[in-house]
Formats: C-alpha cells, structure tokens, sequence
C-alpha cells in the first residue's frame, strides 16, 4: 500500500507539475518583506515571454479568507499560460505570510509593490484578481497605489464596507464584478439578502454610476478612461468562483480587453482543471500511503504488542446493538455531530475571540464543537455496549501514530520540493506548515486528540468487531461519521437552490454562512478519519492508534488551512 500510495503521489505530482508549468511557465517559491517588516509570501508564476529586455504584463492574484496562494491556481495557471507574470499572494495571517490576519491592507499593498519591483514586469500593464476577502486585499493596494494598476476583477468579492474603500464610477480603475447566483455572501458584499438581485443592489449601482439595474455582460464607462465596468453572474455558489470554467473565462477575457501584451488565448482555452486532478490523485495517494506506513511499522517487532490476528466474530463474547436499537444507534452518531455544528461554531465566534493563547478563531471553533461532542459522547458511554477494551498498548499507539504522520509529512514536503505542489481538491488542502503553524499546532492538538479519542472510541464500541467483513465495516464507519454532514450541507444548497439563500438558525450570529463552507470539507475530512480509525481498528484491535494518528492529522490540516487572526 505504501508503495502504491508513492506511485499515486509521483504520478498526481507529475500531472499537477507539467500543467502549471506549461509552454516553458517557471513557479518561484518567494519571501519578501512588506512595508511594516513583516514577511510576506507568494508563488510567482513567469511566462517565457517576460524578461527584462521585454517586459510581460503582470497580475495579483489573491486567494479569499481561510485559504492560501495556492486556492488561486486556476486564475495563476490560465493568467500565465497568456503571457502574464503572476504574483499569487498569501494575505498576511494565510499560508507562509506573517500573522496576523487583516493587517497591513490583507497584505495587498506590499503584494502590488513587490509585483511591481519584478524587472521582468511592464509597469504600465498590470491588473489586481482577488476573491473574496482577496478582493477587499486588491482594493487596498489599489488604494494605496492609485496609478500602480490598469484593471480589476473582484470574483465573488465588493468594494466598500466592511473592509474596502467606498467604490465610484472612477474608482477603482476598469472593474469586473464576477458575482455568482448563488452566492453565500451577497447580504455582506453587496447589501442584498438574495446573490441573485445583486444586479439591483444600490451599492453596485454607485459604483457602476448607473441609475437602473446593472444588465449582466454589459460594459459601462470607458475602458481608455480607466472607468469601465462590467458585472458577470455565472450560476455558481461563492467557493466554486475559483473552481470554474466560466469566472476564470470572465477574468481572462476582462484583461485580454484592459491590459495590452502578454499572449491571446480564447478565454474557453483552460488546462487548469488538470492541475487540480493531479494534486487530487496525489491527496488520494498520500491517504493510501499513510495506510501503508502504518502496516509496514506494525510488522516491526518494536509495536508486536499492537498486532491482533483476523478474528471471526463472536456474538456472545462481542455483542453489538441490533434491529432497532442499532438504527437509533446509528442516527444519533450520525445525526449529534451535525446538530450541534452550527451552535458550537456561534458559541465559540461569540465567547472565544482569536488572542495570543488561541490565536486562529476558525480552529478554536471546531475545536468548540469537538469538546461538545465529546462531552456528550462520554455521558453516553454507559448506554453504549461493553467491550473488552486492550491494555498497555498505549505506548506503542503514540509511537506508532507520531512515525506514520511523520512519514506523511516526508511525503508531502517532497511533493513539495520535487513538483512545487501540496495536496488539494477544491477547498481540500493538506499543506506543509509554516514554523509559526507548527507552534500553533502544539496549542490545538491536544483538544483535537481528546475529540478523537472519544468519538472513535465511541465508533468502535458501536459499529466494529473483530472478523466484520470489510466493505460493511468500512461503509458503516464512513456513514457514521459523515451522513449528518452529507444532510446538513446538502439541506443548505438545496435550501440555496430553491429560495436564493442559506437557512440561518441564529441570524444574529455571521458564522453560518462561512461555516457552511468550512462544512464541506468535514465531509471528505471526516471520511478519511474513518477509514484511518476502520483500517487501525482491523489490525489492531483497539481504536487508539487510529485516534492519535487522526488528532495530529486533523490539528495539522486545519491549522495550515485555516486564517491566524492573532499574533503568538
């Protein structure tokens, strides 16, 4: 298996690899410092085209809130593959860029002189890309440098409160507005309930300069005056303007029409999707390559005590609920983590403000919701069946657990090192961390692990015995965990879909509708933490393992993943 995992890694890496680096496209690695001294970082795409004898146009792009430079692959790929140089920026607080989060401009106005510093760059041709909170970080360079730019495009993002200048019929230069139906942040952005009467909205009026709806598709103003407009409304939600075919055609064709150099492509031409398959092939293959680490260090005598032999089942020995009682069983598992979802991420928004102690506020959300559940877990204990549970192993289980993760994240800095690349679907990422992250990781894990600890302990007495065939036991486990998830998110785009908007349970709280799409990703998230747990369980006979391996794994994603509002 591991071998097989390192095959798929190789193989995703190489596809992910030749796509963003097509027809002679070179990616650095940067640090610079900003403004304030603080350090700043990006992947600079470059075309073979620019030089310092012929200088291409350039481009920021900038990811949204709670991601990283690496969201905006598909503008950077695309946007390279026409001739432009392209700075894809981590906002400070994001990926490898200084904490804390919103400062200095979301890091905008040092993203822009930096792109600006490049000698390979045409200073007069250079446009701003940012999506969502990556939009109001354009805008703040575009602020603080009002001749450093020709063109905008604002995907799924606004000008304006709560965090950007006001925007006119001047300002800022030539803009696109990319703004899908569906998107979850409309009320936000734009001031209206529903993403899909945003063409309406009195806020995009004043900036468009127009006193009637803004009639999608249409150019007002005067692209040779800098004071062109244009809105764009593909029928897509907020996190898929970055995962599409057609925004990324909006921006290609915005700056074919502003920006003059670089390469002419039809905006339809895009590869960058391949890119995505390859780096999903490799997440594919890290998991499998994790399962294989852990079965080669369990046949080293060192962790013998761990190993158990197959078993058939015995029900007088092991029994498990049945009929009814198992069904109730398994829709409470199922059905807790969900319900108590949105309340843990309001508790913690309204009682745990991002500081010094717990510096990244998304994480100590999630990690609100963990103890929740495990304190409700742990009261249900008594009722759940009793099992014989495995002792002195618990040495062997941290061991094992800390060397398996720990050949995990050799894989993935090689990835790193050999393809310029992390492991990434969509809104899935798994990256290495910074050192600041690392820090922060020791503050989290611990909460973490107690969660898993008990919910896996909890799965294992309810749904696992020894000689279960596979496939039942693998399907079980990940329906547990993830079906309250699966119903939850599919109920709110259902919701989208029919009425235009997220249901809100708590409309005085923000958190549901960016909690939603950190909701996505506890779907594939939680599904692999079950085929970890059920893949240790089988060979181990004890959910301990399982739990360790999946509290450092887990604390490792959403930290590297996720904005750090505070300074540590």
């Amino acid at each position: 298996m591991a071998a097989i995992g390192a095959v798929l890694i190789l193989l995703g890496g190489m596809l992910a690899h030749f796509t963003q680096t097509s027809n002679g496209i070179r990616i650095e690695d940067v640090r610079f410092k900003g403004a304030a001294g603080n350090t700043m970082s990006a992947l600079v795409y470059i075309p073979p085209n620019a030089s310092e004898r012929s200088p291409a146009p350039g481009i920021l792009a900038v990811h949204g809130y709670i991601n990283s430079r690496e969201t905006q692959d598909g503008f950077a790929i695309e946007f390279a593959r026409r001739g432009y140089v392209v700075v894809a920026l981590d906002q400070t607080g994001h990926g490898y860029s200084d904490p804390p989060a919103f400062a200095h401009g979301f890091g905008g106005p040092d993203g822009l002189a930096y792109l600006r510093s490049l000698p390979y760059v045409d200073k007069d041709n250079i446009g701003l890309e940012g999506h969502s909170m990556g939009g109001w970080t354009v805008l703040a360079a575009a602020a603080a440098m009002p001749d450093a730019y020709k063109s905008v495009v604002l995907e799924g993002s606004s000008t304006g409160k709560p965090f950007a200048a006001e925007g006119t019929p001047t300002w800022p230069r030539n803009l696109a507005v990319v703004f899908s139906q569906y998107d979850e942040f409309s009320q936000i952005m734009w001031g209206s309930e529903y993403a899909k009467n945003v063409p309406a909205s009195g806020k995009l009026a004043a900036v468009f300069g127009a006193t009637a709806p803004i009639e999608p598709g249409r150019i007002y103003g005067d692209i040779a005056k800098g004071t062109a407009r244009v809105l764009y409304t593909p029928a897509i939600t907020h996190p898929a303007d970055h995962f599409s075919h057609e925004a990324i055609g909006h921006s290609l064709a915005w700056f074919g029409r502003t920006l003059t150099g670089g390469t002419p492509l039809p905006p339809t031409d895009q590869i960058w999707l391949r890119k995505e398959i390859g780096t999903l092939i490799a997440l594919l293959g890290f998991l499998v390559f994790l399962l294989g680490a852990f079965e080669l260090l369990l046949a080293w005598s060192a962790f013998a005590p761990l190993r158990v032999k197959p078993a058939q089942p015995d029900a007088t020995t092991d029994p498990l609920p049945s009929g009814g009682r198992w069904w109730t069983t398994f829709w409470i598992s199922a059905l807790l983590p969900a319900v108590t979802y949105y309340p843990a991420f309001a508790l913690g928004n309204a009682w745990l403000p991002a500081s010094r102690l717990l510096p990244q506020a998304f994480t100590t959300q999630i990690v609100v919701w963990g103890l929740l559940n495990a304190v409700i877990t742990l009261a249900l204990l008594p009722l759940l069946p009793t099992r014989a549970s495995r002792k002195g192993v618990a040495g062997q289980a941290v061991l094992i657990a800390l060397a398996t993760v720990a050949a995990g994240a050799l894989v993935v800095w090689l990835a790193d090192r050999l393809f310029k690349i992390d492991f990434r679907f969509w809104v899935v990422a798994l990256k290495l961390p910074s050192a600041t992250q690392c820090i922060i990781m020791l503050i989290y894990i611990v909460p973490f692990t107690l969660f898993f600890v008990v919910a896996l302990h909890a799965l294992h007495r309810n749904f696992s015995r020894p000689g279960a065939p596979a496939l039942a036991h693998y399907t079980t486990t990940i329906l547990t965990l993830t079906l309250g998830f699966v119903v939850l998110i599919g109920g709110q785009y259902l919701a989208m879909w029919l009425g235009g908007k997220l249901i809100n349970p708590f409309p005085a709280s923000p958190v549901v509708p960016l909690s939603t799409i950190i909701g996505i990703q506890f779907i594939p998230l939680l599904a692999a933490v079950a085929v970890i747990s059920t893949f240790t369980w089988r060979r181990t006979g004890t959910s301990l393992p399982g739990a360790l391996i999946c509290g450092l794994l887990v604390t490792w994603y959403v930290v590297a993943g996720t904005a750090t509002q505070a300074a540590i």
